[in-house]
């Protein structure tokens, strides 16, 4: 995953694009700004910013751009976010190898 991934999906309204291509498919640039009542140019500089970074990809058919989600940005920030699950679970596992310590301890000694 990129900093330019990351970045692009920061700001709200491409995350509300990405949303909107998740839920509904490929689609225009006249869809997605009449759908999130954007103007055109203002959809277009989104989508540009969101294609660098390779979230979006284009197929121009005739005078029209459809645009639709690269799954590859999204496989790898699932991957990396997946890291910090493998952390919390083995923090999980060691605290509750602490808890039954704990309570061995106890059942062993009590007051």
């Amino acid at each position: 995953m990129t900093y330019a991934t990351i970045s692009a999906l920061a700001e709200p309204t491409r995350f509300k694009i990405v949303e909107l291509l998740r839920d509904f498919g490929a689609m225009t640039v006249s869809e997605i700004a009449e759908r999130l009542k954007l103007r055109l140019p203002q959809t277009s500089k989104h989508l540009h910013v969101l294609a660098e970074a390779g979230i979006v990809s284009a197929e121009v058919d005739a005078n029209r751009r459809i645009y639709s989600l690269c799954p590859a940005p999204f496989v790898e920030m699932n991957d990396w976010l997946e890291t910090f699950t493998k952390v919390k679970e083995e923090q999980f596992d060691r605290f509750e190898q602490l808890l039954l310590r704990k309570a061995q301890e106890i059942k062993q000694d009590p007051p």
